[in-house]
């Protein structure tokens, strides 16, 4: 099992006000899983990733991530998971604006260790693969939103993750380069990458093969799809 979430709840005080944005969340996640995670605003989902992620942690609950309990995880264990174990691509890119593209992707080697010959040589195979190839010394504001987008998957995938996380990936793109950036998800997920995506659009959470609808923090329904949308409600 990937991942193991046993009745997560995350409570956060706002002032006086404690605000309860997951209220005991459980489900597992096989590898090779593509899945959607949608749910109106302030339902929990950005928290819910936010914890998948290492990011936060959860009020009380456990989450087993490939059979090592997270909450009992140091934070240098956390970091490490973080930079070596999970790929995040977001929607608003968070790319250096005035570095190239080559070395956007080449940043999460850098504390990794390796060496600058072999960090250049992964972040061209990384940008390669999602065809930029020829946009390696492009700089972001040279670039179309669809291209930077690809400059995240590619910074996303240079480490070669066992996850991805996608937060409203295609959410600032237009239609066609949000199903250039959705084929892209596809084919990795074809080679194997599990991928756990939040999204509002309902014709991206079609190339998922499993939604989780989220509300008031608590999970409404997992749903399974053939492929095209066709749904089977858990």
């Amino acid at each position: 099992m990937l991942i193991d979430v046993r009745n997560l709840t995350k409570v956060y005080q706002m002032g006086d006000v404690q605000v309860h944005a997951l209220r005991g969340v459980s489900f597992t996640v096989t590898s090779g899983e593509f899945i959607a995670i949608m749910g109106p605003s302030g339902s929990g989902k950005s928290t819910m990733m936010d914890i998948l992620g290492c990011l936060a942690t959860p009020t009380s609950g456990e989450y087993y991530l490939e059979d090592e309990e997270v909450g009992k995880l140091s934070d240098n264990r956390l970091a490490d998971i973080r930079n070596k174990k999970i790929g995040f691509v977001f929607q608003s890119f968070n790319l250096l604006p005035r570095t190239s593209a080559l070395h956007n992707v080449e940043l999460p080697l850098i504390y990794s260790g390796l060496g600058r010959k072999e960090r250049k040589r992964r972040a061209y195979e990384s940008l390669e693969a999602v065809g930029l190839a020829d946009r390696i010394t492009h700089k972001s504001t040279e670039l179309s939103g669809g291209q930077i987008q690809r400059v995240a998957i590619a910074r996303a995938l240079v480490n070669s993750p066992s996850m991805i996380f996608a937060d409203e990936p295609t959410g600032n793109l237009d239609t066609r380069s949000g199903n250039e950036i959705m084929a892209i998800f596809d084919r990795l997920n074809k080679d194997g990458n599990t991928i756990i995506m939040v999204t509002h659009e309902p014709e991206v959470a079609e190339h998922a093969q499993r939604v989780l609808h989220i509300r008031d923090g608590l999970i409404e329904r997992d749903v399974r799809q053939n492929g095209n949308g066709a749904q089977n409600a858990e």
